[in-house]
């Protein structure tokens, strides 16, 4: 299983439901409503790909494979301080976000001085700085899970391992 399962959930009736089992048995789970259910689903199947790609321990996944709940990253986000060590797979996830929404892409060279401008701005350190071959990785995973999520049926759920020791 490895350290957290992750299952989304497609219901009859538009909602989806998140629902993440540690390694150890205990869970956390969420279901969305409305219009803007997709886009929670899109974005934490984006968060796997960054996850994965960047081998990022400490973000979303790797919180919840901790035990944070899933009401810990709510308003005001997060409900807690993020730990000091925390991946910014946030950052990364948004500008991925961002680039579904406009349709384009950014550069390595634009996302990098992006990510520079936000963490000089919020007084961060250690910004990401990402190559196009990671860029087009990240997003060739994305896709590819949005893709798998919109070929299911009602009713159908779509399940991935996360494992922060690869």
């Amino acid at each position: 299983m490895g350290d957290l399962k992750i299952k989304f959930t497609k219901k009859r009736d538009g909602s989806i439901v998140s629902h993440f089992e540690r390694a150890d048995g205990t869970t956390t789970w969420l279901r969305k409503d409305g219009p803007n259910a997709w886009f929670f689903v899109a974005h934490d199947l984006t968060h796997y790909a960054v996850e994965t790609i960047l081998g990022y321990r400490r973000g979303f996944y790797g919180l919840v494979a901790e035990g944070w709940d899933l009401s810990d990253f709510g308003t005001p986000w997060p409900r807690g301080p993020l730990p000091a060590d925390a991946e910014p797979a946030e950052l990364v996830v948004g500008f991925l976000d961002m680039e579904r929404a406009e349709m384009s892409e950014l550069s390595a060279a634009d996302f990098n001085a992006k990510a520079a401008v936000y963490f000089s701005t919020h007084k961060l350190d250690n910004p990401p700085i990402l190559d196009d071959h990671h860029l087009r990785a990240m997003r060739a995973k994305a896709s590819e899970l949005h893709i798998r999520w919109g070929k299911l049926a009602d009713g159908e759920t779509l399940e991935l391992n996360f494992d922060r020791s690869l």
